[in-house]
């Protein structure tokens, strides 16, 4: 019994450690900023923005205010 607790701890804490960048990935105060580099195109950076949204990493309010900064970037 005390092997399958220790085991369960260690399991935990590996998920915990993996799982850390997720975690806080929204503190921070709220303010999301968004770098690109190399040559994206606006089809890929919006489809990186829904891959975003879809897995819960940015709220419903930070996707549609970046994407919208992403068509003005790439229509002016």
């Amino acid at each position: 019994m005390k092997a399958l607790i220790t085991t369960l701890k260690l399991t935990f804490f590996a998920a915990l450690i993996a799982g850390s960048p997720i975690l806080f990935s929204g503190c921070g105060g709220g303010g999301a900023t968004f770098k690109t580099t190399g040559n994206q195109t606006l089809g890929k950076e919006l489809q990186d923005l829904q891959d975003s949204y879809d897995k819960g990493i940015i709220t419903k309010k930070q996707y549609e205010e970046t994407k919208k900064k992403l068509i003005k970037k790439y229509t002016n």
